[in-house]
């Protein structure tokens, strides 16, 4: 941890703790030379002189070396105070510290609304949150392993730690303000009661699964799950297509949707272009004379898809269009439009 309140205490406790053993040798030495005694006999009496346990001593003590051991015991009563007070600080502070960084964070997560939430911080976890980040999509992280989250943890992650199957845990992550969740946990079995738990709290969000088995398609689609993704199946398409059309997956690798600077496809709700009461045309807008940028693609409000639609087709409420173009053209459109990612 770097905060630097723990690192104070840390350097105190190491000070302490260098004071002690200082204290344990003078205190052998001591013994050693002013009183003559073995070495092992002069740790003995070092040690229960410093902890006050009232043992008695080895051989009777001269003079010079009562004075010596009183001076010895009151050292030991100082230094170990200290050593036990910073030594205990260190402990609270660090609970304490501990204990209002994750209410700090819980603040942060109770103030959003509309945002995404991940269940799950592995490969796809992973690739989920930095696709958001490079969007600054606000989202929040369901993680159960502690050394994950104080691995990762930034300010720019948000994590929740506890079991994403849980309905206690999904609400700490404000799953019922939450307009997406993502399950990217590595077992279907957790993945599908993760849907189901989601889906009772939040009748309206939409809830995209991992599958990592065909057969359970169906019974997360079934559970509430508005689209399930298969890493594996995915994988496997896009090696055969290298074989097939390597020329073509090669063009569309290099597609970039991530980045403020490098993309080159976009998706755009129509309301962000005009003022839909009055219909407009995809040739009434006239993108591509206006940006540079191409529309290829058009989606109805009821989630149909028209690949290169046609310029007459009607850009009615809720549909969107799907637009390509270099990354200056699409930064172009966005500053024309004020669009924001």
């Amino acid at each position: 941890m770097n905060n630097p309140l723990i690192r104070l205490f840390r350097s105190k406790m190491y000070v302490a703790i260098l004071m002690l053993l200082i204290l344990l040798m003078v205190g052998v030495l001591g013994f050693k030379f002013l009183s003559h005694y073995t070495w092992i006999d002069a740790i003995y009496m070092t040690v229960i002189t410093i902890t006050t346990v009232g043992f008695g001593e080895v051989q009777p003590l001269d003079n010079f070396s009562k004075i010596f051991t009183v001076f010895l015991i009151l050292a030991s009563v100082v230094i170990v105070g200290y050593a036990i007070k910073v030594i205990t600080e260190y402990i609270l502070s660090k609970n304490n510290i501990e204990e209002l960084k994750q209410k700090k964070m819980q603040k942060k997560i109770d103030a959003l609304k509309n945002h995404i939430i991940i269940c799950g911080y592995g490969r796809n976890g992973k690739q989920a949150a930095k696709k958001l980040l490079a969007y600054k999509k606000s989202f929040v992280v369901i993680e159960k392993d502690k050394e994950i989250i104080d691995k990762f943890q930034s300010e720019l992650v948000s994590f929740v730690l506890g079991n994403a199957n849980e309905d206690e845990t999904l609400l700490l992550a404000g799953v019922d303000r939450a307009e997406t969740l993502i399950s990217a946990l590595p077992s279907d079995a957790d993945n599908l009661f993760v849907v189901l738990s989601a889906r009772q709290i939040n009748k309206t969000m939409s809830i995209i699964s991992r599958a990592s088995q065909e057969t359970s398609y169906n019974k997360l689609k079934l559970a509430g799950a508005n689209n399930v993704i298969l890493p594996d199946r995915i994988g496997g398409d896009h090696m055969a297509s290298l074989v097939v059309v390597p020329d073509l997956i090669e063009f569309i690798d290099n597609l970039s949707i991530v980045g403020e600077t490098n993309i080159n496809i976009e998706e755009i709700a129509v309301e962000q272009l005009y003022n839909t009461k009055e219909v407009k045309t995809i040739r009434d807008l006239d993108l591509r004379k206006k940006t540079g940028c191409t529309v290829i693609g058009y989606k109805d409000g009821q989630g149909d898809y028209v690949v290169n639609p046609e310029a007459n087709i009607k850009l009615v409420a809720n549909s969107k269009i799907i637009v390509l173009g270099r990354p200056e053209q699409i930064h172009k459109l966005n500053s024309v439009y004020n669009i924001s990612s």
